[in-house]
């Protein structure tokens, strides 16, 4: 099986999260009460092909030969699983709560590719 990283992504000006960051309070628990419940379900279901869990992601530091400053980017959380291929990995992120409980615009999963020459 191949081994692939899906990361989460959102802006805080999309259209969705917008519309979330309006809701009332307690509206708000709400729905992040039954997103989290989704999510747990959803790792449940897909056990057999997670690798890891990953978790949600802070703010970023980005590196360069210029130095290192605070940036910005739409990467909120990451997980790793395994599958045949990269298609039946995007299957398993079909209708995920990341986008349809949560404001999150989508999910992108990239293969882990082994280093070369190794």
């Amino acid at each position: 099986m191949k081994k692939f990283v899906a990361v989460f992504t959102g802006t805080p000006t999309s259209p969705p999260r917008l519309n979330w960051d309006k809701l009332d309070a307690a509206t708000r628990k709400t729905r992040e009460a039954a997103g989290m419940k989704a999510w747990g379900d959803w790792m449940v279901k897909h056990k057999s092909s997670v690798v890891e869990q990953g978790g949600p992601l802070g703010k970023t530091t980005r590196v360069s030969t210029q130095g290192s400053a605070e940036v910005s980017n739409n990467l909120a959380a990451y997980v790793v699983v395994q599958a045949d291929s990269k298609e039946a990995a995007a299957r398993l992120f079909e209708n995920h709560p990341h986008f349809t409980i949560f404001p999150g615009e989508a999910v992108e999963i990239m293969e882990i590719l082994p280093i070369p020459n190794q």
